[in-house]
């Protein structure tokens, strides 16, 4: 009998995997984690007990302390009342006192592999950036140091150097306008108020009157053209804006990309250059089939990104030309009737190029939006 109970004790102990078959666990766990293993196989030290061929439930050899009281009883004519919450633990007792025990660790196993496939997937990653971080590194300093080639398609590096010259000089034309923005609006501001400042002089000197009277006249009249024409300017800035900052930028994105493309496309047709030209034996035959397979992958990445900037610039080329046609003459136009004094062709301007005026004092922000 103690031999069967001291194997029951034993077997509990033993993790079980997902085969059937005993687990060891792994070398590199934590102080934490052998603590918490100790803590759900350990015995219970909150309730006193006699131990007899180890722990694990009564099945292991634990009597409780309340059943050796029962014994004493009982011995001494006692009659006990057996509640049937004792009934329950009793019978919980006598059927598998392993399971919990062995689902326990079971779940333990089992998250323990998820997180552990987890790490290895991290690791691989991690280990395969280092590896193309380094071999594109190494084909960046042979390019730089002129040791190592690279490839070219000369069209291409042609459009890409225009479209990069031609947004120097769009930030160049959207940097002044906006400046002109500024100064003109603070301008049409103070013929507000200069306007403001002759009415009220023109109320309060009679003298005075007409002579105010019609230089306020002017000032309103000369504000409200200057605000139609600070409507036209703000819309030829913000398409400048969208052309320079949104459609050229997010070419450039996409040619950032075919660089880098390019770059580690060298990157490893250079190393299987390299591994091509030594030993053929059978260990170097298999790192030339890898190297090759992934030359071909970056190849076809190279391929695919060259012709997305190809189609991009054609497009932007095409958009550059229809936005600029429309803004440029949208500004010669309305600076031309402004200046003239042409009130009514400025208006017409306005409508033929759809510029709608955002009424006074709606760039401010609401008092709803102030809270």
């Amino acid at each position: 009998m103690a031999d069967s109970i001291l194997s029951k004790a034993a077997t509990m102990e033993i993790p079980i995997n997902n085969n059937g078959e005993p687990g060891t666990l792994p070398e590199d766990d934590s102080l934490e984690q052998d603590l918490q293993q100790v803590m759900v196989s350990g015995p219970n030290l909150n309730e006193t007990s006699i131990v007899s061929g180890g722990y694990g439930g009564p099945a292991g050899g634990i009597i409780p302390t309340s059943s050796i009281k029962d014994l004493r009883m009982k011995s001494r004519g006692v009659n006990i009342p057996q509640s049937q919450s004792a009934s329950r633990i009793t019978k919980q007792a006598d059927q598998h006192p392993g399971s919990m025990h062995h689902s326990a660790s079971s779940s333990a196993l089992a998250a323990e592999e998820v997180s552990r496939g987890v790490a290895v997937e991290k690791l691989d990653s991690v280990k395969k950036w280092g590896i193309n971080t380094y071999k594109c590194t190494k084909q960046l300093f042979s390019e730089r140091f002129g040791r190592g080639s690279r490839t070219v398609d000369l069209e291409l590096e042609a459009q890409i150097d225009v479209l990069r010259e031609t947004k120097h000089k769009y930030e160049n034309i959207l940097r002044l306008a906006t400046a002109l923005t500024s100064h003109f609006h603070n301008m049409v501001e103070t013929q507000q108020a200069l306007g403001d400042t002759f009415a009220d002089l023109s109320q309060k000197s009679p003298e005075l009157q007409d002579e105010f009277g019609y230089n306020a006249e002017t000032q309103k009249l000369l504000c409200k053209n200057g605000e139609s024409l600070l409507g036209a300017i703000n819309f030829f800035v913000s398409s400048i804006n969208t052309l320079v900052n949104k459609t050229m930028e997010d070419t450039l994105m996409t040619i950032k990309q075919y660089e880098n493309a390019r770059l580690e496309f060298d990157a490893y047709r250079s190393d299987l250059e390299e591994l091509s030209l030594g030993p053929r034996d059978a260990a170097a035959m298999v790192r030339i089939e890898m190297a090759q397979q992934e030359y071909q992958i970056h190849r076809d990445k190279y391929e695919r990104l060259r012709s997305d900037v190809t189609i991009k610039l054609k497009f932007l080329e095409e958009n550059k030309v229809k936005v600029m046609h429309k803004q440029l003459l949208l500004f010669h136009n309305a600076i031309s009737a402004y200046f003239a004094g042409n009130q009514q062709q400025l208006e017409q301007t306005l409508i033929q190029f759809n510029v709608k005026l955002k009424p006074p004092g709606s760039d401010k922000p609401s008092w709803l939006e102030e809270q």
